[in-house]
């Protein structure tokens, strides 16, 4: 099966962001340059993940020793940070299954790779052009880029609904049956 690649490099946005409100919101990650715009559908804890993923790697890369050629940041820049919604149309090219990240140490740029949710498949190697396999979203962003989406991605994270003081589980504006309260609605 030949696979469709989505190639961004220096994306003008790269966000993630949703369609809906909170208790039925659909993320996606949307990569836009110039007039093309490429949006995936994924899961809030592929988000969280990839967000606390994305902030480790800078923090290991800071750390390391050797790479003294590139900027790494430590926080997010607030007046970089895009906090605008979803481009329109807003047209999903497919759902993720698996997200890997790695540092591109040729371009000195974060990569993200979004892959399809295709079962029977497996997933190739980080940066591997492969022609078969699952389609796959990939951004190589600057490490400036990499910090500022994941507080984007931290703050889209936590605006959901909040949660049951009790169980943690996410509270419907109506309460919810809680667990640990023998099932009472709270």
């Amino acid at each position: 099966m030949a696979r469709q690649i989505y190639l961004y490099e220096i994306p003008d946005r790269f966000i993630a962001g949703t369609v809906g409100s909170p208790g039925d919101r659909t993320f996606y990650l949307q990569a836009e340059k110039e007039s093309k715009i490429t949006s995936v559908i994924l899961e809030k804890t592929q988000v969280a993940l990839l967000c606390e993923r994305m902030d480790a790697l800078l923090d290991q890369l800071k750390d390391k020793a050797g790479i003294a050629e590139i900027q790494i940041p430590d926080i997010h820049n607030e007046q970089s940070l895009d906090l605008k919604p979803l481009s329109s149309p807003v047209v999903e090219e497919f759902r993720v299954g698996t997200i890997t990240i790695g540092f591109n140490s040729v371009k000195n740029l974060i990569t993200i790779e979004a892959h399809q949710d295709f079962q029977g498949l497996d997933v190739p190697d980080l940066e591997s052009n492969q022609t078969d396999g699952p389609d796959l979203l990939r951004v190589r962003i600057s490490p400036q880029q990499a910090r500022d989406f994941a507080e984007r991605g931290r703050r889209l994270v936590a605006a959901g609904r909040p949660p049951c003081p009790f169980c943690q589980q996410p509270l419907e504006p109506r309460g919810h049956i809680c667990p640990r309260a023998n099932g009472y609605r709270r």
